[in-house]
């Protein structure tokens, strides 16, 4: 299965119209993802081993970003430019449950609930690190939401991209620091309704429905796929610089 594989039009539509209840429905928390793999190859409960920085937690985003580790655009451009050029690779082999998330971050915290409490304001966690009250603002659409079940933490790269781009020669400790990275622009909380509809999807098949939110998406994509030595598409380069051309000058 290729990148291209599986139903792309009108699945924005399709997933708004959702009455989403939770970023992992019934089970465990995840971060929302539609199925687009073999059955059983969902979100993977907690880890139960420590993440690979868990200090990582406490880094925050830069005055003006909603996520840490951003750059300016002018580096972004640079670090798209040295991105190497790839065809979508195969989907061949690939598991959910190979890029080990959420893991345990301390103070009963997994990356999730970490995520939840750092893009939030005024967040209340309890005794088990769930977030009980909050606030927080959807990147991609824009929306307020005041209950963190309806929200999903979003792999600004999604692990099936990576697969596709080079994550598929990873060992395991890689692709558990990938799926738990909390230092780059990797993870981010959003409506749960704009994460399920870019599903596994590269920038040139989706775009964040709110234009505003472009440069820093451009941004976080090509930084973290810059820092893990990732490859992108023709299609995909052409995108992410449209989308770094809206920051800003």
């Amino acid at each position: 299965m290729n990148r291209h594989t599986g139903v792309r039009g009108g699945v924005v539509a399709v997933a708004l119209l959702l009455a989403v209840s939770g970023c992992g429905g019934t089970g465990s928390p995840g971060d929302g993802k539609p199925a687009r793999t073999p059955a059983g190859t969902g979100p993977s409960a907690r880890a139960s081993t420590p993440a690979p920085s868990p200090s990582a937690g406490d880094a925050k985003p830069a005055s003006g970003d909603v996520l840490p580790g951003m750059v300016g655009a002018a580096v972004a451009r640079t670090q798209l430019a040295a991105l190497t050029t790839g065809k979508p690779g195969t989907m061949a082999g690939y598991s959910r449950d190979k890029f080990t998330h959420w893991a345990e971050q301390g103070n009963k915290c997994d990356t999730r609930e970490t995520v939840l409490k750092r893009d939030g304001a005024d967040v209340t966690q309890d005794s088990e690190c769930r977030a009980v009250s909050g606030s927080w603002k959807s990147l991609y659409d824009g929306v307020a939401v005041n209950e963190a079940s309806k929200l999903d933490i979003d792999h600004m790269v999604p692990l099936a991209e990576a697969w596709r781009s080079g994550a598929s020669g990873w060992d395991a400790a890689k692709r558990k620091a990938f799926a738990n990275d909390l230092t780059r622009p990797q993870l981010l909380a959003v409506s749960a309704a704009s994460n399920r509809s870019k599903g596994d999807q590269s920038p040139d098949l989706w775009q964040p429905p709110d234009k505003a939110s472009w440069c820093q998406y451009g941004r976080a994509w090509t930084t973290v796929k810059s820092h893990y030595g990732l490859t992108v598409t023709d299609a995909e380069r052409a995108m992410l610089t449209t989308m770094i051309d809206t920051c800003a000058s």
